[in-house]
């Protein structure tokens, strides 16, 4: 159904406007700073016209089906104030990633009011001599590739030179019945015969999502509502390649191979030990460069990566990425996944459960977003670093986020304050892991 100031969401959209729990917030989180002050004025100016304006979700709030066969619906918030959206802030002195860190982690676990569009930035002044925009937006509006693509239309290539990007594409709304039925048919479809019909071809891809457990180990811990974020320091984006060419792997594939072994060494700290830890990795459905329709909306998938965390060398946990990476590029398992979530938003009796069944299978998130590779400009100013964090559900505990930009990346830790209280100890691991890469590929 369609109106003036209402839309059906896709399924995929519902199931993650249901999985919010107290303790697991659907909102994906992320900074951008600058060594100067951004103008609040013009800040302003730019979040109604590059984000108010040509998004309509965000000035949209959620409505709930009044029919247990429809889904939920966007409309137009009559009340929409961007004030109510957009606010300004001062970081305590002196203004360093101490006090940052702190702002952000005071609010990372504040649920939205749902009476309202679901998304609420800062501009934090007093970072060093810079300022922070810091950004929450749940998942229901978008997934995170789109949502980072969204906030980097804020930038601009030069400080004068506003971004030539072209406008979202439009394309007609059609959820009448027979797309609600449509819909219903495919979530029994997805969730009753997609999976075993995909078992004929690939018995290993259903076992994984099926039967697979968690290993047991302090990050297989009940979460609260306390998070905590840290980050790494910036890390050359060509030794990463140099890596890569020096061994036949990926960029991602280095990346993935330090985080394994930073979560490796994180365990031996406590005595601990497993052959893997289940993460759940984002694949784009997009097709590549199509532009973001208007209405945005979760276009991905989530496939179960198993990191090795085995006691071997940085060389053979980098191989042995790359070759379970690839193993998953073969595999019909982006199909299923991307086929059940939009199928789980259909059910809204069961919705919270079967997604707690699938998260349950995994400690987190880890996601890898390629920025832009030259530095952009934030309202005339120069945009030092970027960084995101991904949201959790279910029973995870330790979401990724990595991001390259400007030729260097970045990894950013959202973890259960209980489960891991001193995530700086991941940070270290995760660049020691690298050092060792660079020193196994003999990269200078």
């Amino acid at each position: 159904m369609t109106t003036a100031t209402r839309r059906t969401m896709g399924g995929a959209d519902a199931m993650w406007l249901h999985a919010d729990r107290p303790n697991h917030l659907m909102v994906i989180d992320g900074i951008m700073w600058t060594t100067q002050p951004l103008d609040w004025d013009r800040m302003r100016e730019t979040v109604q016209e590059r984000l108010v304006d040509r998004y309509p979700v965000f000035r949209q709030r959620p409505v709930e089906a009044t029919r247990p066969w429809d889904l939920p619906a966007w409309e137009d918030d009559p009340d929409f104030d961007l004030s109510r959206h957009l606010h300004h802030a001062r970081l305590r002195r002196p203004g360093g990633e101490r006090q940052l860190r702190a702002f952000l982690e005071k609010r990372v676990s504040l649920p939205f009011d749902r009476n309202r569009p679901l998304w609420e930035a800062w501009v934090i002044d007093g970072y060093g001599e810079g300022s922070v925009l810091f950004s929450r937006l749940h998942h229901a509006m978008a997934d995170g590739m789109a949502l980072a693509q969204v906030m980097l239309s804020l930038t601009d290539p030069a400080p004068e030179t506003p971004d030539p990007r072209p406008s979202p594409a439009t394309r007609p709304e059609n959820r009448g019945l027979v797309t609600t039925a449509t819909g219903l048919l495919r979530s029994s479809l997805s969730l009753t015969t997609a999976i075993p019909v995909t078992a004929f071809k690939s018995l290993a891809v259903t076992r994984k999502l099926l039967l697979d457990v968690l290993p047991a180990t302090l990050l297989s811990h009940e979460p609260g509502v306390d998070k905590l974020l840290t980050w790494s320091r910036p890390q050359p984006l060509a030794d990463v390649k140099a890596i890569g060419r020096a061994t036949g792997t990926t960029v991602n594939d280095v990346l993935i191979a330090a985080l394994s072994g930073a979560l490796a060494r994180y365990l031996d700290t406590f005595d601990e030990s497993v052959d893997h830890l289940t993460t759940m990795v984002p694949v784009n459905v997009r097709r590549p460069g199509e532009p973001l329709p208007r209405h945005l909306g979760n276009k991905f998938a989530l496939v179960m990566l198993h990191l090795p965390t085995a006691p071997m060398s940085v060389r053979q946990r980098l191989d042995e990425v790359h070759a379970r990476m690839e193993h998953i590029k073969n595999s019909p398992e982006v199909f299923i996944t991307s086929a059940v979530a939009e199928g789980i938003g259909h059910l809204h009796a069961i919705d919270k459960p079967l997604v707690d069944f699938f998260a349950g299978k995994a400690i987190g998130v880890t996601t890898n977003v390629a920025g832009p590779p030259e530095p952009r400009y934030l309202a005339g100013v120069e945009v030092a670093g970027i960084l995101g964090w991904v949201p959790g559900s279910g029973g995870q505990t330790l979401g990724v986020c990595i991001l390259s930009y400007a030729n260097t990346v970045r990894i950013g830790f959202k973890v259960d304050a209980a489960a891991v209280p001193s995530p700086e100890q991941l940070v270290s691991f995760f660049e020691a892991e690298l050092d060792a890469l660079r020193e196994a590929a003999a990269v200078d």
